[in-house]
């Protein structure tokens, strides 16, 4: 790393003024901001794509003829791509995160552009099953290279910001939503535009340094593929039951919650696709919030205290959209994004936090697929639960008491907050 890296840059970047809510910024190296920047803008336009699934569910629904009993299933089999994406952890962890972050940006364009000219359900489920191991992958990995270039005490701040950009992207795809109706071919049309911003990014990507912690365990290597999942399994399983134990009930529940929001709002109450997107748009901007507010809290009160305040914030708002109406429907719906973006970020937090260099993008990637996975059982539990309950909504009521399994457990996981990497989770 030469001089210039290490420059402190005391002037925020100028791509941060589409962030205008994160105050003030620590001082980051030239290095570090270049870093944040890369994974950022890449992290937008992937949520992008995991916005427009929800989002255009109707659309997609209607044109590709699934029926409204195997809705749920659809989308719980696209998301059993993560599979997949633990082989991209394995192999960050044996390689290097700088390859995988360029192999994946590079598949998930492909298949972003594949998605728009598919013609059957099965179709559909297959590029996007490819679609999501690409992002799970991706998106597993920059947690870990983020966690690993910044200091102690910014880097849940700059976890925050990442998962802003994320939800920026969702932003993007509530903005192009509302023309759905115009474009030509509809859904597809939103697909094949958002394919081209990513071509640019993996471009720009290419100058995107290996971590230096990376390269200063190059001795514990692993020398067999499957080696860093040995070690997961050996060094630490306590930890990873208890994260496991407290990840899982809220991707459960939020996982179904947040797929059926936009069609909630316009079959429930009526909503046209052009209201959706404001309150997407405008609504999303508060609620992009809860990313960098849940960064900043967790430094200062701990990451398990904010983890718990989120998820009872989340317990309720859920069940006050699903079981409302009128004016109430769009404060609840900001409070419940507010508080599910912002514990998302602190449980990939601490997933990268609570483990050594050596395996960390397993540890990473692993968390990530167990609660996608738990995910897609939601989604397919609310496929047979739905001909007894009569709606999504009250499928998804039956479901938030699992979020106090969380509250149980995430108390006797290690505080991590302000503490280095090294001295959380030394090599053994």
């Amino acid at each position: 790393m030469n001089d210039r890296d290490l420059e402190i840059v005391r002037a925020r970047p100028g791509w941060t003024r589409v962030l205008p809510w994160i105050g003030k910024t620590p001082s980051l190296t030239r290095r570090q901001w270049r870093v944040l920047g890369l994974l950022g803008t890449a992290e937008l336009f992937e949520s992008y794509d995991l916005g427009l699934l929800t989002l255009a569910l109707l659309q997609i629904q209607a044109g590709l003829g699934v029926a409204e009993h195997e809705i749920g299933s659809l989308v719980s089999l696209v998301r059993l791509g993560v599979l997949p994406a633990l082989l991209a952890g394995i192999l960050a962890d044996r390689f290097g995160r700088r390859r995988l972050l360029l192999g994946t940006v590079l598949a998930f364009t492909l298949t972003t552009f594949m998605t728009a000219f598919v013609q059957t359900p099965a179709q559909f489920a297959g590029v996007q099953f490819l679609t999501r191991a690409c992002l799970y992958a991706e998106t597993s990995l920059a947690v870990v290279v983020l966690a690993e270039e910044l200091s102690a005490r910014d880097r849940g701040w700059g976890l925050g910001v990442l998962g802003a950009l994320g939800a920026l992207g969702h932003g993007v795809a509530a903005l192009v939503f509302a023309f759905v109706e115009l474009l030509p071919f509809g859904w597809r049309a939103l697909y094949a535009l958002g394919a081209l911003p990513l071509l640019a990014i993996a471009w720009l990507r290419r100058g995107l340094p290996e971590t230096e912690r990376f390269a200063q365990t190059r001795a514990q290597r692993p020398e067999r593929w499957f080696q860093p999942v040995l070690a997961l399994l050996r060094m630490y399983p306590g930890r990873l039951a208890l994260l496991l134990a407290a990840v899982l009930p809220v991707e459960f529940v939020s996982i179904t919650a947040s797929t059926f929001m936009a069609k909630t709002l316009q079959e429930v109450h009526g909503w046209s696709p052009a209201g959706v997107t404001v309150l997407y748009v405008v609504g999303g901007a508060l609620a992009i919030v809860g990313n960098v507010a849940a960064g900043l809290w967790s430094d200062r009160i701990g990451r398990r205290a904010t983890v718990a305040v989120l998820v009872v914030a989340y317990g309720g708002a859920c069940f006050g959209f699903y079981n409302s109406a009128g004016w109430s429907v769009a404060p609840l719906w900001i409070a419940m994004i507010f508080a599910s973006q912002g514990a998302a970020v602190l449980f990939k937090v601490l997933g990268s936090e609570l483990f050594p260099t050596s395996y960390r993008s397993t540890a990473s990637v692993v968390r990530a697929a167990v609660g996608t996975l738990f995910g897609s059982l939601g989604l397919w539990l609310e496929s047979q639960l739905y001909p007894v309950a009569g709606s999504h909504g009250a499928v998804i009521t039956w479901l938030l008491p699992l979020l106090a399994l969380t509250l149980l457990v995430a108390w006797r996981l290690p505080e991590t907050a302000t503490r280095e990497l090294e001295e959380i989770a030394p090599e053994r």
